[in-house]
């Protein structure tokens, strides 16, 4: 059995996405290979070869797969696809975008958002907004799977040495053309990637006391910003803030819920986190059954408390 992990980067490093993704393909055992498809790549696929566990890396390298467009990720990895008993992909926007791709190609169901494994054809996936874990079994030659990167911890990014192989990437296939990318540039750790979160619901009311009251606490912890979606909908902050079921799913070590009631479409973004505390002045709201600690009252007046008292 020779599984294939498609990597995610930027063609300069390897995101933490692929690392996660790395441990769910060694729960199926057999080879693993990582496919690195970008241009002037080369850093990504020696941070690759260094992961633990990992087999192979191959390298394909090429204008036409700089900006990692789906059709040509997915053109670069059909001729190689019959060496494979399982392809894999983080679920991550670029994962959900490559995978469905890929898996119609090869006439196969896609295995979306697994968070376990049980065999090498069995795996559970969460439905009905994660209040249900559905376990399901395919018998396609080869299975195409996006991982729930929150379902699994991070592999070891250095201990291995695997070899590098250079792959010839597919011609562009002239479907799509990348445009423009504008990338937010920000202070403290991505939403994914953060260890601790604070995030805000309508209960702040307004954009600026989003701001005035989440910011000092984020910044006394060095906490990601993330908010529930009726506050990105209601205008308090931009939509890559938003965690939830058509958000982000994050699995911090603490993740501080604020103002948030707690729907369903929110607790599924975050109800895996390890520790979660809610602050709500409503004592019935539904975020307290998910919380370890919460406390109920004001939180304009609860939140500066709180900084003041981590000095």
């Amino acid at each position: 059995m020779t599984i294939l992990l498609i990597a995610e980067h930027d063609n300069a490093e390897i995101k933490g996405a692929t690392l996660n993704a790395v441990t769910a393909a060694a729960k199926l055992g057999g080879e693993l290979h990582i496919l690195v498809a970008g241009h002037n790549a080369q850093a990504v696929a020696e941070q690759a070869a260094k992961i633990a566990g990992v087999s192979k890396v191959l390298l394909a390298d090429a204008p036409q797969l700089a900006a990692q467009l789906a059709e040509n990720v997915e053109a670069t990895v059909l001729p190689i696809a019959k060496n494979y008993t399982h392809i894999l992909l983080a679920s991550t926007p670029s994962g959900r975008n490559v995978a469905p791709r890929i898996a119609a190609k090869l006439d196969v169901a896609q295995i979306s958002d697994i968070v376990a494994i049980d065999s090498p054809d069995t795996f559970e996936r969460p439905i009905y907004a994660g209040n249900a874990i559905a376990t399901v079994q395919s018998s396609d030659p080869i299975k195409v799977i996006t991982v729930r990167t929150t379902g699994f911890d991070a592999a070891a990014a250095e201990g291995g040495s695997a070899a590098i192989e250079k792959l010839d990437a597919a011609p562009d296939s002239g479907i799509s053309e990348f445009v423009s990318r504008e990338i937010v540039k920000l202070d403290r750790p991505e939403l994914n990637a953060a260890q601790i979160i604070v995030s805000g619901g309508r209960g702040l009311g307004s954009g600026e006391n989003y701001t005035k009251v989440l910011e000092p606490l984020a910044d006394k912890l060095n906490a990601a910003l993330g908010a529930s979606r009726a506050a990105v909908d209601a205008g308090y902050v931009p939509n890559d803030y938003q965690v939830g079921q058509t958000g982000k799913i994050v699995a911090p070590s603490l993740y501080l819920a604020i103002g948030i009631s707690g729907a369903i479409q929110h607790l599924a973004g975050m109800k895996d986190s390890k520790v979660i505390v809610a602050i709500n002045k409503d004592a019935e709201a539904p975020i307290f059954s998910v919380a370890d600690y919460g406390l109920v009252g004001d939180l304009f007046t609860l939140v500066p408390e709180l900084v003041e008292a981590l000095g």
